[in-house]
């Protein structure tokens, strides 16, 4: 499909519409993390962050700040996008939408282009919140945007998917809460996986959200538990799966139709 065919009106109807509703509640968007993002250099940055030493050269309270805005990033990018989609197949909205004159890629594109929008905005806010606390160092600020950019288009689409996979409000938290968090809080959002014993480092190899947090640190400061190129791959390759898996859903009409 080729950008001149592209029902551009449609697409920015349903992206307009879900920013209105982030707009609407951005002061409690907004001060959520900024709170958040404020406890945890409380309790890790002084409590914490004062009895140890640096961690490649870098104070504990900056080390931090790449995980604190990958957490952040993770975590939204899913929810909004699964809460954008569940949210009219729970009021029968859907179909209407589905039986509109809008491709599935012009669906997708609006969803998910605007809670891609959100996190971003999310995580540049978290960024500006933890400067106030620390001084930020960013070597590669282009690297630091695609990186940004790349995982919350990625979880953006996998909350899509958990949006349409989900049957009731409850299923819609099985995956935040007991799948992302537990693996970025051991991704090495909060240490160098270096710290680890040999075999414990081994596991966390197999955990993804390893190589999303590394590369976004390299972005800041240059150094990586594993190479940037390897950190991409793995970026790159599951937006290609998630991308997939959409394509699978609307072809199979998988959950879409009653």
């Amino acid at each position: 499909m080729s950008a001149t065919n592209l029902n551009w009106r449609a697409i920015a109807a349903i992206y307009r519409f879900e920013m209105a509703r982030f707009f609407r509640t951005a002061g409690q968007s907004l001060a959520t993390p900024v709170i958040t993002t404020s406890l945890y250099f409380v309790v890790f940055g002084a409590a914490i962050g004062g009895r140890m030493g640096e961690i490649d050269g870098v104070g504990y309270g900056a080390f931090i700040v790449p995980g604190l805005i990958m957490l952040s990033v993770l975590t939204e990018s899913l929810n909004n996008a699964a809460f954008g989609i569940y949210f009219p197949r729970w009021t029968g909205t859907s179909y209407e939408l589905l039986s509109a004159p809008v491709s599935p890629f012009e669906i997708v594109s609006g969803y998910v282009g605007a809670a891609a929008t959100k996190s971003v905005i999310l995580g540049l806010v978290i960024l500006a919140t933890a400067s106030l606390f620390v001084p930020i160092q960013i070597l590669h600020p282009l690297w630091m945007i695609g990186f940004l950019a790349l995982t919350a288009l990625s979880f953006c689409l996998f909350g899509f998917i958990t949006g349409i996979w989900a049957q009731s409000w409850e299923q819609l938290q099985v995956i935040p809460m007991l799948v992302i968090t537990p693996l970025t809080f051991l991704g090495g959002a909060f240490y160098s996986i270096d710290m680890l014993p040999g075999v414990w480092k081994t596991v966390a190899l197999f955990n993804p959200i390893v190589y999303l947090v590394s590369g976004f640190r390299w972005a800041f400061y240059g150094n990586a538990d594993v190479a940037v190129g390897i950190s991409l791959a793995a970026t790159l390759g599951f937006l290609v799966a998630c991308l997939g898996v959409v394509w699978w859903i609307f072809r199979t009409g998988y959950r879409l139709k009653p």
